[in-house]
């Protein structure tokens, strides 16, 4: 398995996502673990994770990012055509309504079982939830674009994404904003690693209830 996770941005000293990533063991349920840091730029994201599909041909590629504010662990079911970047990247790109494919199919669902993921997640006691929303910032453009490449190979690798929120770090000087441990994350990014690959279809529902 290939797992990602974003360089610091918006003056963010770091980025959970990578942190979470930096600290997972080489191996987990018996599944290898590849690690990539992703540059948080259009483009160059997506450019960045396919080199790392080409040299290490993961059977699955789970990515993770930044989304300071979710109280819980987000795990994407769907990745847009579109940029909108309510900010600069790294590089100084700010895109506007422009489609990040281009033909392209308007959205491409992930292909790791989302609910099986938020179910193990919340069995391992971590605070994790289906979102039908990545944004429209480099964590979707990465999402979309991922999955794209794949469908464009004709690979079989199946994809998906993670949103984490703040580290405990990161909220020192924002009162009221939620916060989570990065050993926290961790532990549910393992439970998510192992019910990825030890479910090839979804569940139907997450804790008795459809999310």
């Amino acid at each position: 398995m290939l797992v990602t996770g974003f360089a610091p941005f918006g003056g963010e000293p770091v980025n959970p996502s990578w942190q979470v990533v930096a600290s997972l063991p080489a191996t987990i349920g018996g599944v290898k673990i590849a690690k990539c840091l992703v540059p948080t730029e259009f483009r160059r994201a997506i450019a960045a994770v396919a080199e790392a599909i080409e040299a290490g041909q993961p059977d699955v590629v789970l990515c993770l990012g930044q989304a300071g504010g979710r109280f819980r662990m987000s795990v994407e079911r769907i990745g847009i055509n579109i940029d909108d970047a309510a900010m600069a990247d790294n590089a100084g790109a700010q895109p506007i309504d422009e489609p990040i494919a281009q033909p392209g199919p308007a959205a491409y669902f992930a292909t790791v079982p989302v609910k099986a993921m938020v179910e193990a997640m919340r069995a391992a006691g971590v605070p994790a939830e289906v979102s039908n929303s990545a944004g429209t910032f480099v964590c979707n453009h990465l999402l979309y674009g991922v999955l794209h490449y794949l469908a464009a190979q004709g690979l079989a690798t199946r994809a998906g994404f993670i949103h984490v929120p703040y580290a405990e770090e990161q909220v020192l000087d924002k009162p009221g904003k939620p916060a989570m441990a990065i050993e926290t994350m961790a532990r549910g990014v393992q439970a998510a690693i192992v019910a990825a690959v030890a479910n090839k279809t979804d569940v139907k529902q997450v804790g008795g209830a459809l999310d």
